[in-house]
């Protein structure tokens, strides 16, 4: 397990934060489910080799195996893949069968319909559906209430991104590539800590918002499939943590930028010509690049305004103009306006409901 020493730090040095590991933010999350209905994780946590005082340290981290030893132990113990987060199981085995059922369609569009009509089969309250505007995919999960049915639970951040991760991870590995993400709407406000969904997904990540979708470029779904019996063996034998690492953004041009920028104040950053120029490319090589991605340099910095606010707004000696005046915002109207656009909430409600 590794530690950081806090937030400040993550701001001014992002790059120490070790490329293929995940925060003890997300163990938390995973083990949620198994505390609520008192199970003993203790086993599950020596197997996986944590040490649960060790959790609880400013910026511990574990390693992207370890938490794909916890994710495996926790799925034997629940005999559940989605770690008790919805009132039916996703029993193990569902997510191999999913994808030797994708396997077998002609594109990527007919198995991610493929994936979606399964997920709907496993979890009765979610309606989540693959469809194309203009340029770009969309995969849209919404809430559903089945007849009779108990009302839905508020809508929870880590739920969705599991989703997303399981159906984006055998998406990835169905077509043999990374498939950039454009931008990701989250139904759930914004969670205490974001920085790894932000690594593991894309950096523009909309919180607050009526619906959950995950935003991909359209031309992908007519990507051709190829995978054999072997190939998901070995697929499912190194999963999960294949789908945490393999296909994610851990050393991706969103990452240098946002180191660059972390160690600056905002009103200092620089305008995108003088970045590139910092990196020793030109202009047209770094929005190329950002874009291969699905990134764009204003959704970076955007993303690190919305940390640096978070963070102020967490001290109770702060101010909601302190916050404002951190990220960047010389006119306070106009970071509540920016604030609500990210997370769906003002400022003030946000620190009210405890950030």
């Amino acid at each position: 397990m590794t530690t950081e020493t806090g937030s400040g730090a993550r701001r001014s040095a992002e790059s120490e934060v070790p490329a293929g590991t995940i925060s003890a933010h997300l163990v938390a999350e995973a083990l949620e489910g198994a505390h609520r209905l008192r199970l003993d994780t203790g086993p599950v946590l020596r197997s996986a080799g944590i040490d649960p005082v060790g959790l609880t340290r400013p910026g511990a981290r574990v390693d992207a195996e370890t938490y794909a030893r916890l994710w495996r132990g926790l799925t034997r113990l629940l005999d559940d893949e989605f770690f008790a987060m919805n009132r039916r199981r996703m029993k193990r085995g569902s997510f191999g069968f999913m994808c030797a059922t994708a396997r077998e369609a002609p594109d990527l569009g007919a198995a991610i319909r493929i994936m979606t009509r399964f997920m709907m089969l496993v979890f009765d309250d979610i309606d989540l559906r693959l469809l194309r505007h203009g340029a770009h995919a969309q995969l849209v999960m919404r809430g559903r209430r089945p007849t009779g049915g108990a009302p839905l639970p508020p809508p929870r951040a880590f739920a969705d991104f599991t989703i997303w991760l399981m159906l984006h991870g055998a998406a990835c590995w169905l077509v043999g590539r990374r498939i950039p993400i454009r931008w990701i709407d989250v139904r759930a406000r914004v969670p205490a800590y974001t920085d790894d969904y932000r690594r593991l997904f894309c950096n523009d990540l909309r919180f607050g918002q009526p619906d959950s979708r995950l935003v991909f470029d359209a031309e992908l779904l007519d990507l051709p499939i190829d995978r054999s019996r072997r190939s998901l063996t070995r697929f499912l034998k190194q999963a999960p943590g294949n789908i945490l690492v393999r296909y994610r953004n851990a050393d991706a041009w969103l990452v240098r930028v946002r180191h660059h920028l972390r160690g600056l104040h905002p009103d200092d950053w620089p305008d995108i010509d003088s970045l590139a120029t910092a990196f020793g490319i030109s202009t047209a090589t770094l929005h190329r690049r950002l874009a291969a991605e699905g990134q764009s340099y204003r959704a970076i910095k955007d993303a690190l305004r919305l940390d640096i606010a978070i963070d102020v707004l967490r001290d109770p000696t702060a101010s909601v103009a302190d916050a404002a005046a951190a990220a960047g915002f010389a006119d306070p109207s106009s970071f509540h306006r920016a604030f609500r656009k990210w997370t769906g909430q003002s400022p003030g409600r946000y620190r009210a409901e405890g950030g």
